[in-house]
């Protein structure tokens, strides 16, 4: 498939679990059957997932971990007692950068697994950690963002990710090179750079306000990689909501949301 192709079967799908949606929402039962009907006929989730493996394929330059990797400071990673624990999500390989260099202890996820080592789950589902040694250094999103349908669950996904992380060191004995606990982001340029409602600035008074500091950022001609440590905690209720910052009739509708409860009681 074609990258044209497999862009084109990608936003189909979504175009068409949008509507399934809504029709779900309206209680039109015979619309929702007619469009479940149109996706398992193009292929289902399991289509769905190989356009995604091949739009991300090594020859196109694929595996963001790479990016990650140049992110972080190595060294100081294999000096450290321990290996970090990494949470990838919506996981395509275990062969990747990160993976094959065996400097993190992985967990990988995806909603349809296509390898014996990555766990059938969904992110937004999966059990809280009830004990330090469960929770993560850093966290992966690498072009899943951007997947999830609605501005607000986009939102829940990145504050869900606060849940998963291991609790910001005080930053008065924290060294300055070390990353962890920490979010690994990638998202379409589009995103933020043509977008009616996002852009560069939302992302980072969005990510601030959840307790994020970007470390590291790089832009090619269609992704935004960004690396952001956790390092203070959110206060209180977060309320981001959608505005139009960008007005123009050639811009996407992508957007972020967030109306959240306070962190502690979520984790309660």
């Amino acid at each position: 498939m074609s990258r044209k192709a497999s862009r084109n079967f990608i936003n189909k799908h979504h175009q068409l679990e949008k509507r399934q949606r809504q029709a779900i929402a309206q209680g039109d039962k015979e619309a929702e059957a007619a469009i479940s009907a149109e996706i398992s006929d193009m292929g289902g989730l399991n289509r769905y997932q190989q356009a995604s493996l091949q739009g991300q394929s090594n020859e196109r330059g694929g595996d963001t971990s790479k990016i990650l990797l140049e992110m972080l400071p190595v060294d100081l990673i294999k000096k450290a007692n321990r290996r970090p624990r990494m949470l990838e999500v919506g996981s395509l390989s275990t062969r990747n950068a990160c993976s094959n260099s065996r400097l993190f202890d992985m967990v990988h996820i995806d909603l349809n697994s296509q390898e014996p080592g990555i766990l059938k789950q969904d992110f937004m589902t999966r059990p809280l950690p009830e004990e330090s040694a469960e929770e993560f250094d850093i966290i992966s999103l690498s072009l899943v963002l951007n997947f999830v349908p609605e501005a607000e669950g986009r939102g829940q996904m990145l504050f869900r990710t606060l849940l998963f992380l291991r609790q910001p060191a005080d930053t008065v004995q924290k060294p300055n090179d070390d990353p962890f606990p920490s979010l690994f982001l990638v998202l379409p340029r589009s995103c933020v750079d043509n977008s009616r409602y996002f852009s560069d600035e939302k992302l980072g008074s969005l990510m601030g306000a959840l307790g994020y500091t970007m470390r590291r950022s790089k832009k090619t001609q269609k992704l935004v990689y960004s690396l952001w440590a956790r390092d203070h905690m959110t206060a209180g209720e977060i309320r981001f909501t959608k505005q139009e910052v960008n007005p123009g009739r050639k811009r996407n509708n992508f957007a972020i949301t967030l109306k959240s409860l306070p962190l502690g009681s979520c984790i309660k």
